[in-house]
């Protein structure tokens, strides 16, 4: 049984995987974060587009 806890002690196979996990992770939360601040700002400039082409009159004259 001591010679399977330090063999299992010893054994790094699983600390990869959590640091994959862990940076894994971290990309999904910086996604997370750039989505919201895109989409508040995409938002914004939609509305003021809006606006714009809203209050822009056209003139059919034909000069």
């Amino acid at each position: 049984m001591i010679k399977f806890i330090k063999n299992f002690r010893k054994d790094e196979a699983g600390a990869v995987t959590v640091d994959w996990v862990v940076l894994t992770a971290a990309v999904v939360g910086l996604g997370v974060a750039a989505y919201g601040s895109i989409r508040d700002g995409a938002t914004e400039l939609t509305g003021n587009v809006g606006s714009y082409m809203g209050s822009v009159t056209v003139g059919g004259s034909g000069s």
